[in-house]
């Protein structure tokens, strides 16, 4: 069923949904094996935030030089994008959501990134 066939009432009701429904808070990663590059971040939007940087790196305005070197160098397929982990949506109306993602975020970096001159936190 496309929207344009909907009636106005129920195209209402699917954007209210839409607007109310828990964004996808978590961790990624970008990595490319072959360069052994690690990228990890946290975002509000982690599936879109991936969507970005595979758009990114495909045309050619990703920002982090290394990670579009190693695009060019190796292709797309030795690239994989992967989200790591969710923050779940909780009962508390004062939960601090920003910080749940730092944690994490510190978290996974502490067990893949044990250096802390690794590279940077966000692409």
């Amino acid at each position: 069923m496309t929207s344009s066939s909907l009636s106005p009432q129920a195209r209402r009701a699917m954007v209210r949904d839409y607007k109310q429904s828990f964004p996808p808070l978590g961790i990624y990663a970008v990595r490319c094996e072959a360069a052994g590059l690690l990228r990890l971040g946290a975002s509000r939007n982690v599936d879109g935030m991936l969507n970005r940087i595979r758009f990114e790196l495909a045309t050619g305005l990703q920002r982090d030089a290394q990670l579009s070197q190693a695009w060019a160098r190796h292709g797309e397929q030795a690239f994989r994008f992967e989200v790591l982990d969710r923050v779940k949506q909780r009962a508390d109306p004062d939960f601090d959501y920003e910080a749940e993602l730092q944690a994490l975020l510190a978290l996974w970096q502490a067990e893949l990134q044990p250096d802390p001159t690794a590279a940077g936190d966000q692409p």
